[in-house]
């Protein structure tokens, strides 16, 4: 075996038997080959030898790089299941991931743009863009993650069989989780507007939403669309197409929905994901109090 079998591996257990996202496969896989590249290993029992220090010792060197505690957290859970998996390979009894805990990362809170922001986005990247049928469609992806929820990775696995979109649609999420979201009369107005646009054939099998040149939207895009728009609207960097997901669930627990239909409606495996939430929601209260009495602030 070479190094690139391994890899090659890698990627299919990944993609195929985990169904990780391709962002997810895309990281993995990197961390996986500098981890190779280091050791100089070619086999998976090399790899499965793999302890925690060698681990730690392999942080350390990406640390040196310039790797940062949040990233430097999620290389480590990668490296854990790329050992945990070799050891499988390895005919291991015990195919354990090595002990070794991650740095600690502070977390920060979701930062939740406002409806008129949203609205003011999805409205100024369709104004921006280069074809009328282009901002159709970037105006159309964001406001289905602003609408109904969902992630940006799975607006674009949407396929031209999902037309005409109806009052709900059928998502599939993480983990190849399927769920069912409600979709508001805007944002079915704001596809049907798109997929009128298009100058490809949205047929069945196919990516609903399409590059410039006919294959599938790619989400830096996306994101650089928003990019433009959050720029000339003056909004923070935070601004960004997951930030629309956030603002979705923000403010329906502000309108009054209940932890566990969140849930469901955004797809997480557990409630402590969406538990988040209820601190961004007194957040943005607080934010609001304080903006509406200056002598509050500091």
């Amino acid at each position: 075996m070479s190094a690139v079998d391994l890899l090659a591996d890698w990627h299919d257990h990944l993609a195929k038997n985990r169904r990780r996202s391709p962002h997810t496969v895309r990281a993995y896989l990197a961390a996986a080959k500098n981890l190779l590249q280091a050791i100089g290993a070619e086999d998976w029992p090399a790899v499965a030898r793999i302890e925690g220090p060698g681990l730690r010792a392999q942080l350390a060197r990406r640390r040196a790089d310039g790797l940062g505690n949040a990233s430097a957290a999620r290389e480590l859970s990668a490296l854990k299941a790329f050992v945990k998996h070799a050891r499988e390979r390895a005919g291991h009894a015990d195919a354990a991931a090595p002990r070794l805990r991650g740095p600690r990362i502070k977390k920060g809170l979701p930062r939740p743009v406002t409806p008129d922001d949203a609205s003011n986005l999805a409205e100024l990247v369709a104004a921006d863009a280069g074809e009328p049928w282009i901002g159709a469609r970037d105006r159309a992806v964001l406001l289905l993650l602003y609408g109904a929820g969902v992630r940006i990775a799975e607006a674009l696995s949407l396929k031209g069989g999902d037309l005409p979109l109806g009052e709900t649609l059928s998502v599939t999420g993480k983990g190849g989780k399927q769920r069912v979201v409600p979709i508001l009369p805007l944002v079915r107005e704001a596809v049907a507007d798109y997929a009128r646009q298009c100058p490809w054939p949205l047929t069945r099998d196919e990516p609903l939403f399409r590059g410039a040149k006919g294959g599938a939207l790619n989400q830096g895009m996306v994101q650089k669309a928003m990019a433009r728009a959050r720029i000339a609207l003056g909004l923070p960097a935070t601004a960004t197409p997951h930030a629309l997901r956030h603002s979705f669930a923000t403010h329906l627990l502000g309108a009054g929905a209940d932890l566990r239909s969140l849930q469901e409606l955004l797809g997480h495996a557990s409630l402590g994901s969406t538990q988040i939430y209820t601190k961004v929601d007194a957040a943005t209260l607080l934010d609001t109090y304080r903006n509406a009495h200056p002598r509050e602030r500091g």
